[in-house]
């Protein structure tokens, strides 16, 4: 019995151990250092419907940036695999509406335990994890949404890329319809009624290049804020309607834009 209660003991103070190392939040990331270019604007298009010209007013008023590239570093919890969440950081790359790298880092009382390197670039998607890595075709689409997906950070792509096109719905929804190689791809795009800001994108994506079917995949802006007297998009939620829950919750906690990233996107790591 003494033996038994010592064993029960020693698990127990493991799984204790255990969930408060998960507690613990990563240092972020230095800030990308990178001169800042200029940035021009563009006057609000006409035409908007109705939730998309509402949400433009309210994140810029009459004047779109030009925006060219972004780097987007914060923090985050995420569940690779099984039920946990792991706490985070993290670190977008983005040449506006042409590609992406991210890295990642996952922590265990805040140390790195795992790394991920995932870059779109040239419509060729690459995911490189510690236990395989992924690319294809299916890949490649999934890749194209993310990309889409995580534009919200700097939504005034939306409007300056000629390729990206608004269609109305109602007074609180729209489809934002998205290129994708030589076709289109598309997001259901629903806006709260009360700010008028994002609530939900929501698209039909493949998981990985092993998929058999698209999945619907649910990103929930959870957070809103303001900064320099404009609302930005904080936090974000990734979920597949096949989970039921967010494999990932993302707090972006510092964005420079129009940097040069012409190398920097195609490294590796920080």
């Amino acid at each position: 019995m003494k033996i038994l209660l010592i064993s029960i003991t020693s698990i127990l103070f493991l799984f204790f151990v255990g969930w408060l190392g998960l507690q613990v939040q990563p240092q972020p990331f230095a800030a990308y250092r990178a001169a800042q270019g200029d940035t021009k604007y563009i006057p609000l298009p006409e035409g908007l419907p109705k939730p998309v010209q509402r949400f433009y007013r309210a994140v810029y008023g009459d004047n779109i940036p030009v925006i060219k590239s972004a780097v987007i570093t914060g923090r985050a919890v995420m569940r690779p695999v099984g039920p946990f969440y792991l706490p985070a950081r993290f670190r977008f790359t983005h040449i506006a509406g042409q590609g992406y790298r991210h890295y990642i880092e996952t922590t265990f009382f805040g140390l790195p335990i795992m790394q991920v390197n995932e870059a779109y670039v040239n419509e060729h998607a690459r995911m490189e994890l510690p236990f395989g890595t992924d690319e294809g075709e299916k890949l490649n689409q999934a890749a194209n949404l993310g990309l889409w997906a995580e534009t919200l950070w700097m939504p005034a792509v939306f409007l300056t890329d000629e390729r990206v096109h608004w269609l109305p719905v109602d007074d609180h929804t729209a489809i934002l319809k998205v290129p994708f190689e030589d076709t289109q791809d598309c997001f259901v795009v629903r806006f709260d009624p009360q700010t008028g800001l994002v609530s939900w994108f929501e698209s039909m994506r493949y998981h990985d290049s092993n998929s058999s079917q698209k999945v619907l995949w649910l990103n929930q802006a959870l957070r809103w804020e303001e900064r320099d007297g404009k609302p930005f998009f904080a936090q974000g939620a990734a979920n597949w309607m096949d989970d039921g829950k967010p494999w990932a919750i993302f707090n972006a906690e510092v964005i420079v834009t129009n940097v040069d990233v012409s190398e920097y996107i195609l490294q590796k790591g920080l």
